[in-house]
């Protein structure tokens, strides 16, 4: 089988913040920066607040910190704490990518945006004064990478979302023995 990896923009093969209607008001689950666990893809804790503001996203999009030191510190999750077409909202310091149905996988594109192809590259783009520095959006839309097929990328994915499985039932365990 020969697999064909084509070099891409981001922005072509994954939607970068995505555009999701919540009313200002409305109670919605909140994921907090100071919810998300360096390089931990699943989130353990949320709130149930008021909308007024922030990045909007549903289960499977992926977010990442855009402003120093959490991003530098890894924090990244895939969200999987939403009902089915819920719409959850956090802080405006997020970028939220989400996988292009049929070119994408959501696993793919959560474990892509942890890979140093992304991470070093946003970085590296960080403007601002010191302390403050952000992610410029536009930089991470249009780095180019190598895509694999849709087929390669469930592959590769089903590997690692085994050991992110794993990892997730080990902590329950943990988290149960402690109580």
């Amino acid at each position: 089988m020969s697999t064909i990896w084509r070099m891409e923009k981001l922005s072509v093969c994954i939607e970068i913040n995505p555009r999701e209607a919540l009313n200002k008001g409305v109670l919605a689950k909140k994921v907090g920066m100071d919810k998300l666990q360096p390089f931990c893809r699943d989130i353990s804790e949320y709130e149930i607040t008021e909308y007024s503001g922030g990045v909007k996203f549903r289960n499977r999009d992926t977010v990442m910190a855009r402003i120093t030191p959490c991003l530098e510190n890894g924090k990244t999750a895939m969200i999987s704490i939403l009902d089915e077409n819920e719409v959850g909202f956090g802080s405006t310091e997020y970028i939220v990518f989400r996988a292009k149905e049929g070119v994408t996988d959501p696993y793919y594109v959560f474990y892509l945006v942890c890979s140093p192809m992304v991470r070093d590259i946003a970085i590296k783009s960080m403007v601002g004064s010191s302390g403050r520095q952000r992610v410029q959006t536009d930089v991470v839309q249009n780095i180019e990478i190598p895509f694999p097929d849709l087929e390669i990328q469930t592959r590769i994915s089903s590997i690692l979302k085994l050991l992110d499985d794993k990892i997730s039932i080990n902590n329950e365990i943990n988290n149960n023995l402690a109580a």
